[in-house]
């Protein structure tokens, strides 16, 4: 078996981890720019076609707190082709769900085995050399990244094209791909603890009681991708709207804006390298922040949308590789674990955003979203600059 004491990383396996990473953390957006398709296919309001994304996000919470520890007693190449196996077989209950209660409960399992990515940070942080760690999660997270962007670009154009479904059956293809990618490239691991898995379920509490850095890391991080998720679940009843009467392909695009955000993952994880990961997050959450202060005040414009989305997009993508810099510094036997903390809180603040925007959609319009995504953001700063200065 290889071990981190006689295996280096070198690009070809940075590059695998991240495309990886990308492919796999695509399976929880591509429903997004696909929304309008599925609220007229299944018969239902827009409310409860942004339930679909809020019920997602809810199953990768639980999925990482159910399986990502594993990575610290199980070797890692295995329990990847595992997951993927088992992705691939919930993508394709999607593409032939017959009605909305099957396709919740298919989403839900997309989101409960798409934690794929979370076991490849962790992996990349543990064979990396201390002093570039920050820079090979930002590598690995670039590809993340560009993953959740391009994931609603493909979605946008794939579905306007061939019809929703077949979105999700080119993704179940897909992961078949990756699992037999990653058989053949992937260096095997030794795991970093011999603990069963109730003691390491259990274990997990007391790493948020006695980590002060992981508490913070994953209060800021929910609250900004909150803030992202509510956005990007409500911009296409914006983009469909009589303001921009636009469709799944243009709300697919916009995704494209992003892109310069997540180039710039590994950028911000060399300054945290050399400065602080705290101080990343700090200005990550201050981009952010502004990018509402732009959809609220020009958001019926187009440059307006594109300059806020760039603003979001590169706060997040920041504060992500920043928070989890910061979290991969506190140890390598509960490295998986501490990720988990992280992630769950992450996406749990996600489906919260997901959940509230589409309601206040539904009530208050454009500017309900933006008040929802302003307070999460609001609420960061408060935490970051204040509660935790």
């Amino acid at each position: 078996m290889t071990h981190k004491s006689n295996f280096k990383l070198n690009r070809f396996i940075i590059l695998i981890m991240a495309i990886t990473c990308g492919a796999t953390v695509a399976n929880l957006y591509f429903i997004q720019p696909l929304l309008t398709q599925i609220s007229i296919n299944f018969n239902i309001s827009e409310s409860q076609a942004g339930f679909i994304v809020t019920l997602t996000q809810i199953g990768y919470a639980l999925g990482l707190f159910l399986f990502v520890p594993l990575g610290d007693i199980k070797e890692r190449r295995n329990l990847i082709i595992k997951m993927l196996i088992v992705v691939g077989i919930s993508l394709l209950l999607v593409a032939i769900s017959p009605n909305y209660v099957i396709l919740l409960i298919a989403s839900l399992l997309v989101g409960f085995t798409t934690i794929i990515p979370q076991l490849i940070v962790p992996f990349a942080a543990h064979l990396a050399e201390p002093s570039e760690r920050g820079k090979i999660i930002g590598n690995v997270m670039s590809g993340l990244l560009i993953g959740i962007l391009l994931s609603r670009t493909f979605s946008g154009i794939v579905g306007q094209a061939f019809g929703w479904r077949s979105v999700y059956f080119c993704a179940a293809f897909l992961m078949a791909l990756f699992a037999i990618i990653i058989k053949n490239f992937f260096p095997t691991s030794i795991p970093n603890s011999s603990i069963s898995y109730a003691k390491l379920i259990l274990s997990i509490f007391p790493l948020i009681k006695q980590e002060k850095t992981l508490r913070e890391a994953s209060i800021n991080g929910a609250l900004m991708f909150g803030a992202f998720s509510a956005f990007w679940t409500s911009v296409i009843f914006l983009l469909g709207s009589h303001v921009y009467n636009l469709g799944t392909r243009e709300a697919g695009l916009l995704g494209l804006i992003g892109v310069a955000g997540a180039g710039a993952a590994p950028f911000v994880g060399r300054i945290a390298d050399k400065k602080t990961p705290k101080f990343t997050v700090g200005i990550s959450i201050i981009f952010s922040t502004l990018s509402y202060i732009c959809f609220f005040i020009l958001g019926y414009k187009l440059y307006g949308l594109i300059v806020g989305v760039i603003l979001l997009d590169l706060g997040t993508q920041a504060g992500q590789v920043s928070n989890q810099a910061r979290i991969h510094e506190l140890g390598d036997e509960a490295r998986s674990r501490i990720n988990t903390v992280f992630m769950v809180s992450y996406f749990l603040g996600g489906s919260l955003g997901s959940f509230l925007a589409p309601l206040s959609w539904q009530y208050f319009g454009w500017i309900g979203v933006c008040s929802i995504g302003f307070i999460f953001e609001v609420m960061a700063l408060i935490f970051h600059y204040i509660i935790y200065k």
